[in-house]
């Protein structure tokens, strides 16, 4: 049965493809037009030069090789719902230079306007057989043609396909922001910039020269402006002595403190080690003792007298009236406690029965104290 509808090549279109074949360019298939064949359908002629009655041409929406075929290229073009009112018998594609390039008819079909009460977007299709697909520019100009629903659809799942394909490499990616400084460690360059933090934090917060200047304005107006210049401070210690530049501090009762008294006799050792409290100077009396006490029968008690080097300073300060003195007995023997602490002495009581001086040794203690002397 022969062929009612196709497409053929122009003698026109079939020179420039071999042309382009032969010489290893390209021909640049661009527009496609559609005609109403002046009311009867057409049959595709090679001498033609133009279509038997152009209705439109516009540029192409999509031209490629066929994914089934690779001698076949498909044209294709949208007509929009707002152009039509005539019938659709004959269609044409054109080079870049306004060459019929082929020509082919198809079953009629009326496109109809929006004005008419009925509308529709019209795809158009025409499949060209060539010698060689290579020689023919598979190009379009996006910014002037309609997309078809599959078209739109295709390109949709490729950039979907596309970016997920990016999201997943930026995850997996342990430094993705290869341009940026990293967060460990990072070196700056030219004048990075950050926030000014207030001027009472007290964080982790990066201090930029502005909350440096301000720090420094308020100290200076502050409490610096209330203290002596440096500079004549420097003057004035110039030369001076240890004991001038404590005097020069307010400190001078400080550098006249006595040397420390250590003393011994006999059973017992005292030091005493002078301090200054901010008003006169102090003395810190520290006593121990070793007595050997007799035999002892449960909870009896034996006195032990303190030396006059520690007793006669001790009850001095205990008179006082400003009670400026702590004294306390720490007991050594677990085999005796302590009964009584006065101020020439103490009284020690034998615990947990019976104790023989030979047998359980000697009694340490001792007392310490803040005194005058």
């Amino acid at each position: 049965m022969t062929a009612k509808f196709f497409a053929i090549l122009t003698n026109q279109g079939a020179a420039l493809l071999a042309n382009a074949t032969a010489l290893g360019t390209k021909l640049n298939i661009t527009q496609m037009a559609v005609g109403d064949g002046n009311g009867t359908l057409p049959t595709p002629d090679a001498t033609q030069t133009k279509l038997v009655n152009q209705r439109r041409i516009a540029p192409l929406n999509m031209l490629s090789v066929d994914a089934n075929n690779s001698s076949q290229i498909i044209a294709e073009q949208v007509i929009p719902e707002n152009e039509g009112g005539f019938w659709i018998r004959e269609i044409g594609l054109y080079d870049d230079n306004g060459v019929l390039i082929a020509v082919a008819n198809c079953p009629e079909t009326y496109k109809p306007q929006l004005q008419e009460g009925s509308g529709r977007t019209q795809t158009i299709r025409m499949v060209l057989i060539v010698s060689s697909t290579a020689a023919v520019t598979l190009k379009i100009d996006p910014s002037v043609v309609l997309a078809t629903r599959q078209y739109a659809d295709d390109k949709a799942i490729e950039v979907k396909n596309y970016a997920d394909n990016l999201m997943k490499q930026h995850v997996a990616d342990a430094n993705p922001h290869k341009q940026y400084a990293p967060v460990a460690s990072p070196v700056f360059t030219g004048i990075p910039k950050a926030p000014t933090a207030a001027k009472t934090s007290n964080d982790t917060q990066l201090a930029n020269t502005a909350f440096v200047q301000a720090a420094i304005a308020a100290l200076a107006s502050g409490e610096l402006a209330k203290k002596q210049p440096l500079d004549k401070t420097l003057t004035e210690l110039s030369g001076k002595s240890v004991e001038a530049i404590l005097e020069y501090l307010g400190l001078g009762a400080a550098a006249k403190l006595p040397s420390p008294i250590f003393t011994t006799g006999p059973g017992y050792t005292l030091f005493k080690s002078p301090y200054y409290d901010g008003a006169t100077v102090r003395w810190f009396a520290t006593l121990s003792m070793t007595v050997t006490p007799p035999d002892l029968t449960n909870n009896q008690p034996f006195s032990v007298t303190f030396p006059v080097a520690f007793s006669g300073d001790v009850k001095a300060v205990l008179s006082s009236a400003s009670g400026e003195l702590t004294s306390t007995a720490v007991v050594q023997d677990l085999g005796c406690a302590i009964f009584s602490l006065s101020t020439t002495g103490i009284v020690i009581i034998s615990k947990w029965g019976a104790r023989s001086a030979l047998n359980n040794g000697d009694f340490q203690f001792i007392v310490t104290g803040i005194i005058n002397v």
